[in-house]
């Protein structure tokens, strides 16, 4: 369906000259290599620990491992150049005794659709680049104020997949690729966040999702990917697609941390008026969380009147065994699946409509409408080939935003319905599905939760994951669900990644 557009190996080459430029050498020997893949918990306590490293140490070797393995990554599109400014800040308060929670001095990753003040936010086009935002989304204000350090922006599919092109590639960044295999699937829209996090470049990153654009970079990179429920996050000052579908959402390495990112992040959507305030997501993260958890899962899909048995893979099997250990309750069902043969009108429908609305008011842009994108977009790279096709369908649709509502209140009621009625029915805590069975697009277009916790790997070494999802609102359960799965699982690879010893001595 995609096909990487002209120029792609100058624009590959042209960023990664771009980020090794940007990124200054570490000043301190203090952070030992391997540090890289610590978790949360692990920084605080050395960042707390009488000659342990600072966050500006971290900040530093983090910066230096990016400019050494990025460049063949492609996950990373922007640094910040304040993190390290921001960073020795958060050291002076650590020394004078106030540290703001569990995220203070952590470097996080932002994907390149989420304003961060002084970057470009530009959904990785070019066409979007201009005057640099003038201040943060909530959701990274949030982050910052709980003392996390923005190290800089992912790439992503560009447009968040919305112009149409390959997964990972943006014009402006390139084509990210998986650390586990240069030439296996990526993912997206968040590839660069999820990449990067797989890879050690970050313990957190932020992600986006309209459908499968958290859930699925997440599960083919190997890492945490939660997708919460539309509207418990704050979405003014992100690149929209559609207010019914769009979140932002933690990527992380473990569970708890997606939990602990999740508390910083929480707060109540101005456009969702009834979403929940701060909750705190790791309270139910404790040993035997799964234990008496009554887990559902599909063993046959049902849709007018036919129903299809689940051809279950190997390692999903393996995953329903790691529950059973663990104490939970399996509990197999046929799920309905809803009727999505209007959902792409609608959307399209809905991101005419709001991102316009975003271009619009945006300032310092060269562009001001989706028609201007298209328009720079064949001023620029030409139209010998098709390059834009999801953007020109956007264009073109005639939908309104009324004759929409109903048809998009009746869609949604319906997919809630495929996972409302076998909780209801079953008594169930929480659903796994196996990945390959696309289960996320429905959970998405009800606006539900779901989370990807790594299960192994293919035979060629490849991650798998197993994918739990639920009713809105289920945050907590479903995060101490996956929390007990990967306390018994313990399946977190991590890819075989050149670290050259300059890494620990810069």
């Amino acid at each position: 369906m995609f096909g990487i557009g002209h120029g792609a190996s100058v624009f590959v080459n042209y960023v990664a000259s771009v980020v090794s430029a940007q990124i200054p050498r570490a000043a301190s020997n203090a952070v030992p290599a391997g540090v890289e893949y610590a978790t949360v918990q692990q920084l605080g306590e050395q960042m707390a620990r009488p000659g342990g490293f600072s966050s500006a140490d971290l900040v530093s070797y983090l910066q230096a491992r990016i400019r050494t393995l990025d460049p063949a990554l492609n996950s990373v599109i922007e640094l910040n150049p304040k993190a390290l400014e921001a960073a020795r800040e958060l050291d002076r308060e650590r020394a004078s005794g106030k540290v703001r929670g569990p995220l203070h001095g952590i470097p996080i990753l932002v994907k390149d659709i989420v304003e961060v003040e002084g970057m470009q936010a530009s959904a990785g086009a070019f066409g979007l680049v201009g005057t640099p935002a003038s201040k943060n989304a909530p959701i990274i204000q949030r982050l910052i104020d709980q003392g996390a350090v923005v190290l800089g922006t992912t790439n992503l599919t560009e447009m968040a997949g919305f112009r149409g092109g390959p997964d990972g590639y943006s014009s402006r960044g390139g084509q990210t690729r998986n650390p586990h295999d240069s030439n296996a699937d990526v993912g997206g829209s968040s590839s660069g966040s999820a990449a990067a996090v797989a890879a050690g470049l970050a313990p957190l990153a932020v992600g986006t999702e309209t459908n499968g654009s958290i859930i699925v970079p997440a599960a083919f990179n190997g890492v945490v990917g939660l997708k919460p429920s539309v509207g418990l996050l704050n979405r003014d000052g992100i690149i929209p697609a559609s207010q019914r579908q769009d979140t932002p959402g933690p990527m992380a390495r473990t569970v708890f941390d997606a939990a602990l990112m999740l508390n910083a992040m929480a707060g109540n959507d101005p456009q969702a008026p009834t979403s929940a305030g701060a909750v705190d997501y790791t309270k139910l993260l404790v040993p035997g969380a799964l234990k008496g958890k009554r887990i559902g899962y599909p063993t046959s899909f049902s849709k007018d009147g036919e129903t299809l048995p689940v051809d279950n893979s190997e390692q999903f099997n393996k995953t329903l065994e790691v529950l059973r250990k663990q104490g939970a309750v399996l509990v197999p069902f046929n799920m309905r699946l809803a009727d999505a043969s209007r959902y792409d009108e609608l959307l399209l429908s809905d991101v005419k409509e709001e991102l316009n609305g975003y271009l619009s008011n945006r300032q310092g842009l060269p562009v001001k409408s989706i028609k201007e994108l298209i328009e720079f977009n064949e001023k620029r790279d030409g139209t010998e080939t098709e390059h834009q096709p999801v953007l020109k369908d956007i264009d073109a649709s005639t939908l309104t935003a009324e004759q929409s509502q109903t048809q998009w209140d009746e869609l949604i009621r319906d997919f809630r319905g495929t996972v409302d009625d076998p909780i209801k029915e079953h008594k169930l805590d929480a659903i796994v599905s196996d990945f390959d069975t696309n289960s996320y697009f429905g959970v998405a277009a009800a606006g539900y939760p779901g989370i990807t916790v790594p299960s192994g790997a293919t035979e060629g070494g490849l991650p798998t994951s197993a994918y739990f999802f639920g009713s809105g609102g289920s945050e907590a359960q479903l995060l101490a669900v996956a929390y007990g799965y990967e306390q018994g699982a313990q399946a977190v690879i991590k890819p075989k990644l050149s670290t050259p010893h300059a890494l620990a001595n810069p």
